[in-house]
């Protein structure tokens, strides 16, 4: 009777571990971007620490992913318990109550956070969102290929002088193209980048009374230059592009010179990925008549839907890949150049990780000189420098983004894609009753 009933205690004992075991799988949804798919290959130490988790990924496409998880939170879907998002959504959401706040403990340090950032992803003084890396925008360029031209690139170059030196670079028959930007269709994608052009041109999404801008001066000005710039010294098919493409290209020697996320530097700089990684210097994004808004401000965070089941579990996750730990993890398994930055002072304070960033002063100072809530030169009613934080901006973001990508690749004007693009913001936002 003894046996009989060890036997069945045994049994139950291994049938309790294996509910335990399928309860406590984490669904995650996320980008794939670089350190995102480093994170995943990371995976094994965490699973080794937390026996009882298992992490299951869902990575997707930086568009498809938004779509997916905006579908799965506003619907109470419950599809995943750790999403990927950005700086836009984590006020939004957090306000609608569809996040659970992040418990962080003083392990954590949660002041270690950069200060810009940590703001961003915090509501009633909660931290809603954890930051996984950051990042502003700034230049990127071949110094090999500026001192055969004779250009001496100033600390923050106007647009002027960067399509100068686009012409002095580009040449197609050698496979190098002067200037490489982002083209694809999407608010997160052409329109973070052409936001910011837009910006440093003095324009601007909504004025006071929120009615859309896109059909103003700026914007033609921004948007005419960009589609000249582009054509003239761009690579083919630049329309499809976004980060990764641009930054394949860029790896491959392809660009000149690219703007976009700081965080690409690492990547750039990495001679294990980069066959220029020895040629490459950083300057801050060019301006044209006021150096407002002219580099963005993003993180990627990792952030837990209310509808998760699985909360406790997700909560140790979120907190060990954004952890101070994570970060000396990367640094041990592959080097201090490739650790996810933009996050946390320690990281910058780091002698090691100095000694190998080049870039690391640049990415700081843009990301510090980012500024949420005034990043246009007339006066704006939202917060955001590359977006405007309403609920409203994603479809106004992906219709302009679409008729912008058509205008570079020749299917329409300029003209019709700023006059396309405004009746479209004006239909949102007079649905959304910011003004009739």
């Amino acid at each position: 009777m003894k046996t009989f009933t060890r036997i069945a205690l045994a049994l139950a004992a291994v049938h309790a571990c294996a509910a335990a075991t399928a309860a406590t799988e984490l669904v995650i949804a996320t980008v794939n971007n670089g350190h995102m798919i480093e994170m995943q290959k990371l995976s094994p130490v965490f699973e080794k620490a937390h026996p009882d988790i298992k992490l299951k990924w869902v990575t997707l496409e930086e568009g498809t992913l938004r779509q997916r998880v905006t579908t799965d939170i506003a619907t109470k879907g419950g599809q995943f318990d750790v999403m990927t998002i950005g700086l836009y959504e984590a006020p939004i959401w957090s306000k609608k109550g569809w996040l659970t706040p992040i418990a962080t403990d003083a392990a954590y340090d949660v002041d270690d956070l950069l200060p810009a950032i940590r703001a961003g992803l915090s509501t009633d003084g909660k931290l809603y969102a954890a930051p996984f890396y950051g990042e502003s925008s700034m230049l990127m360029y071949r110094k090999d290929l500026a001192d055969k031209a004779g250009f001496q690139m100033p600390p923050q170059p106007t647009w002027a002088q960067v399509k100068e030196l686009a012409g002095k670079i580009h040449d197609p028959k050698a496979g190098v193209y002067g200037m490489c930007l982002r083209g694809k269709p999407g608010w997160g994608d052409n329109m973070a980048f052409l936001t910011t052009l837009v910006n440093t041109y003095g324009g601007q999404w909504f004025d006071m009374q929120w009615k859309p801008q896109i059909d103003s001066k700026p914007w033609k000005d921004a948007i005419g230059f960009y589609v000249d710039l582009m054509k003239n010294y761009g690579p083919p098919g630049a329309s499809a592009n976004s980060f990764n493409e641009n930054l394949a290209l860029f790896n491959e020697g392809k660009c000149g010179m690219w703007v976009d996320a700081t965080i690409a530097a690492s990547f750039i700089s990495d001679p294990k990925q980069s066959k220029v990684a020895d040629k490459v210097a950083f300057a801050q994004a060019p301006t044209a008549v006021t150096p407002k808004g002219a580099n963005w401000l993003w993180t990627w965070n990792l952030a837990i839907p209310a509808s998760s089941t699985k909360a406790a579990a997700a909560q140790t996750f979120v907190r060990w890949a954004t952890s101070k730990e994570y970060v000396q993890l990367v640094a041990k398994e592959h080097g201090w150049n490739t650790v996810p930055t933009g996050t946390r002072k320690s990281t910058y304070a780091n002698p090691e990780f100095q000694k190998v960033a080049k870039f690391a002063a640049e990415e700081k100072k843009a990301i510090d000189s980012a500024n949420l809530t005034d990043s246009t030169l007339p006066k704006s009613p939202y917060v955001g420098v590359q977006y405007a934080a309403i609920p409203e901006f994603q479809a106004i973001g992906v219709a302009v983004g679409q008729q912008m990508s058509a205008a570079l690749s020749g299917k329409v004007t300029v003209e019709q894609a700023l006059k396309t693009s405004q009746s479209a913001a004006e239909r949102e936002m007079k649905k959304g009753g910011y003004y009739k």
